[in-house]
């Protein structure tokens, strides 16, 4: 039996159910200005990826660091869902 699509299905999973916080407390807390970090993180991780020979833990790299760019996108986002009141607002975030 051959359970690597299913690890990485499961992983991926995880790792889209564990942006979701990190989105929204970075918002929160710091603002959408923190976006250059998501960007980093995403280029490091999926450059990483090609060069790991496991194709398993590869799959799980660029899972990540493509998740980490999804994230970008998100943050905005979640600056627009704060503005509507969908989400609590942070008057003391870093400036």
């Amino acid at each position: 039996m051959n359970f690597q699509g299913l690890i990485i299905g499961i992983v991926a999973f995880l790792i889209i159910g564990l942006f979701h916080p990190i989105v929204i407390k970075s918002e929160y807390y710091i603002g959408k200005k923190v976006w250059p970090v998501f960007l980093i993180v995403g280029i490091i991780l999926i450059a990483s990826s090609v060069f790991i020979n496991n194709a398993t833990i590869s799959s799980i790299t660029g899972i990540t660091g493509f998740a980490s760019l999804w994230s970008i996108h998100e943050l905005f986002e979640q600056e627009e869902r704060v503005k509507k009141g969908w989400f609590p607002n942070n008057q003391n975030k870093s400036k």
